[in-house]
């Protein structure tokens, strides 16, 4: 009991504050064993049952159980979502496997950590590593150094010198009303960027309508395989985004702000931890208006129901609608939520307007947009580029063409839940809604992954799938056992039984309780359509 309550501290014991205790415990510990467990049931007032179906929801906490051996004092995450396959993570987790002792390092798998453009991608420790190689992971672990790197950024004082916080002070100072702000956001087009694809402007009015207090979100939680815009901007540009959302909240009349940050992005954390502290300390942010939460992995709290049960300390169970949290949300407030760079793009449409931004676009698709590239082409990374691009523009004019030796077979528009397309496709204009949506695919999150004639999608579709197996948070049956099912079918030998896909398509589709569930069929939709000779 001394040992949790130690670490605790003189916080308050919040049911809310749950998972940021139980991170203490693991990074202190290493794992959560029964006794602590106990411990901080007792502490903090709640059932022991309470505390372990929601340690156990997230993948990282490792629980122990009583006479259980703990796991070795230093983990080993290879990424194996698909841009890293396609680099050839098996082959590294096989070489590190048998290049480790076991006692000493544990080698796991992990889905994606969001460094898809330099893969395969690992992580020891807390040390993110591009590029992964088994021998320099080895002599990593021997060295001992595996301590986050942050890379350089633009802080506070850089940032204030090329004009930042001044549009926050002319909004607080009623210079620039929040209905002004409003109405720019509504006639800029710019919509929610972290997948639904939902009108800012319009959101923004939506809670406004409904009476306080309330609460503003940010969603962090960028799991989506094939995306790392968002990580991209906040490990170089973190104010752009802190100061679009703290104009959110100023014009939604917020009473704090709750920043949901996923925990494989260790560098990521320790900028917003420094960046946060010397708002306050600037007098720029109150101390404790926004809240920096920690996630535990786990891809479903990227849907914004689900991430707000994990803010309140809860599993991350997607919530059934109505209410929307623009009415009910976090805490039962209503709620603003937004992801990372659709607040990023707040400043430069508040300052240089709305006609700016939309005729950044293509005609009928207002803005500009960042696009996750990975895959087989030459030069990967996030790309800026026009909503309503093509992917074949974006191979060409954005990523150098196709990498050496590769000749562009498909591609997914929008991660692994947005389907997976043709080559004879690829003139489609990449937007919401619109030609991409007839075909039974969407842009989501703007992650593009391209594949080749050197690829299976039989293969990419299975890894897919295992994404979704693996990530269903297993509240409803149609996801939970439609997802293992449907790998089941796959990975039967000859061809699949198709008959019964597409009855299980149907359930998934019509019952699942959120998107993942709806979504996930998406890829095996368009195997059997589009890619016959790869069954």
């Amino acid at each position: 009991m001394h040992e949790v309550r130690a670490l605790l501290g003189p916080q308050p014991r919040r049911r809310d504050l749950l998972i940021e205790f139980l991170h203490l415990i693991q990074d202190r510990y290493g794992c959560l064993s029964a006794p602590h467990l106990r411990a901080l049931a007792e502490e903090m007032r709640l059932s022991q049952a309470e505390v372990y179906e929601v340690a156990s929801f997230y993948d990282h906490f490792d629980i122990v159980k009583e006479g259980a051996a703990k796991p070795a004092p230093l983990t080993i995450r290879v990424c194996d979502s698909i841009s890293c396959m396609l680099a050839g993570a098996e082959t590294l987790l096989e070489k590190l496997s048998a290049s480790v002792d076991p006692q000493d390092v544990r080698v796991v798998r992990a889905p994606c950590m969001g460094r898809c453009a330099t893969a395969p991608a690992a992580r020891i420790g807390d040390r993110e590593v591009d590029h992964a190689d088994a021998d320099a992971l080895v002599e990593m672990a021997r060295s001992g150094d595996v301590g986050v790197a942050v890379p350089d950024y633009i802080g506070l004082d850089a940032y204030k010198a090329s004009g930042g916080y001044q549009l926050l002070r002319k909004v607080r100072a009623g210079e620039t009303p929040a209905d002004e702000i409003i109405e720019t956001m509504q006639n800029a087009g710019l919509r929610g960027l972290g997948g639904a694809g939902f009108p800012a402007g319009r959101k923004w009015g939506i809670v406004r309508s409904f009476p306080g207090p309330r609460l503003m979100s940010i969603n962090g939680d960028e799991g989506e395989p094939g995306t790392f815009k968002d990580r991209f901007y906040l490990e170089t540009d973190p104010h752009r985004t802190l100061e679009g959302a703290l104009i959110a909240a100023h014009a939604v009349e917020a009473e704090r702000i709750y920043f949901y940050m996923r925990d494989e992005y260790p560098a990521v954390l320790q900028i917003l931890r420094t960046e946060i502290a010397a708002l306050e300390e600037a007098g720029i942010a109150t101390p404790g208006f926004i809240e920096l939460r920690r996630g535990a992995g786990a891809y479903i709290c990227g849907e914004e129901s689900a991430m707000l049960e994990s803010i309140e300390g809860k599993r991350g169970l997607p919530r059934h609608r109505p209410p929307y949290i623009a009415e009910a949300g976090l805490f039962g407030r209503p709620t603003l939520n937004h992801n990372v760079e659709t607040l990023w793009w707040v400043r430069d449409i508040v300052e240089k307007g709305a006609e700016w931004f939309a005729e950044q676009g293509r005609p009928e698709h207002p803005g500009l947009r960042s696009w996750s590239v990975s895959g087989r082409v030459r030069e990967p990374g996030v790309k800026l580029a026009p909503a309503g691009i093509t992917v074949r523009e974006l191979i060409d004019d954005y990523c150098g063409g196709m990498a050496e030796g590769h000749e562009f077979k498909a591609y997914l528009p929008g991660g692994a839940s947005g389907g997976v397309l043709p080559a004879s496709m690829g003139d489609i204009p990449l937007d919401f809604g619109g030609e991409l949506a007839k075909q039974g695919a969407f842009v989501g999150s703007h992650a593009v992954v391209i594949f080749s004639q050197a690829d299976n999608i039989k293969d990419v579709t299975v890894n897919l799938l295992k994404f979704f197996k693996h990530e269903s948070c297993g509240q409803c049956t149609p996801c939970r056992e439609g997802t293992e099912k449907m790998v089941t079918l796959l990975k039967k030998q000859g061809k699949p039984d198709e008959d019964a896909i597409h009855d299980l398509e149907m359930v998934m589709r019509d019952a699942s309780i959120c998107g993942l569930g709806q979504a996930a069929p998406n890829p095996v939709t368009h195997l059997l359509t589009h890619f016959r000779d790869d069954l």
